[in-house]
């Protein structure tokens, strides 16, 4: 059965930074290659969630990655105050400088995603969330890796949970729905946060924007592709 067509895909290369637009990917059982394979934690913090995001530091959603060559690649940053290594002992002093906190870089091929490989939301949960809190509607707020146009419905893929997807030539379990945090109210380039998104989520969705997914089966996606049930 035919659901929709692939909108957008991206992918995010370090946690909480911007994001990359991608006309095409080959996911495999890990997910989008470099999808969240950087990221900052907070030093000293030893808890299931010690990451060091936008949350704690809007000034990250200024900063956009520039990936290098290579099996695995060195990493820039480009910032409002200049370009810095990622890894760099100036780009850590910055990250001090705009939040007080100090945080560490670590790096995972498997990516440092909160609960699962592979995201995905529809343009209607998209339009209806940014209406309802009154913001433009850009998907980039979503952090999502798939946004998908399966018709006018907001939150239709809450369906999708304990089905298989195929997106192209690749197959996806759908787990659970993605409940959404202080992220989503924060404007995907100025970091400028807007709380009605988050509380709209939570009047509309359970605080739920899209869902979380495992990949069944490697492949190429292509913006244009088909969504079916597997």
């Amino acid at each position: 059965m035919t659901l929709g067509t692939i909108r957008h895909i991206s992918r995010y290369p370090v946690k909480s930074m911007q994001g990359e637009s991608l006309e095409s990917v080959d996911i495999d059982f890990v997910g989008l290659p470099f999808d969240r394979a950087f990221a900052f934690v907070k030093d000293g913090v030893y808890t299931p969630f010690p990451w060091f995001t936008a949350r704690d530091c809007p000034e990250l959603l200024q900063c956009r990655p520039i990936l290098g060559e290579g099996r695995w690649p060195t990493v820039r940053v480009d910032t409002p105050g200049g370009e810095f290594e990622l890894a760099s002992p100036e780009f850590k002093t910055r990250l001090l400088e705009w939040s007080g906190l100090s945080a560490s870089l670590r790096t995972d091929y498997r990516g440092c995603q909160d609960v699962a490989y592979v995201s995905i939301i529809s343009t209607a949960t998209i339009r209806a969330l940014s209406e309802a809190g009154g913001v433009p509607t850009d998907y980039r707020r979503f952090r999502m890796n798939f946004v998908v146009d399966v018709g006018d419905e907001p939150f239709t893929e809450n369906a999708w949970a304990g089905k298989a997807l195929s997106l192209g030539g690749a197959s996806i379990a759908i787990h659970q729905p993605d409940r959404r945090c202080n992220m989503i109210t924060l404007h995907p380039e100025t970091g400028e946060s807007t709380p009605a998104v988050l509380k709209q989520a939570g009047e509309l969705n359970s605080a739920c924007a899209g869902m979380y997914g495992s990949v069944l089966v490697e492949g190429r996606v292509t913006v244009g592709d088909t969504l079916a049930f597997a």
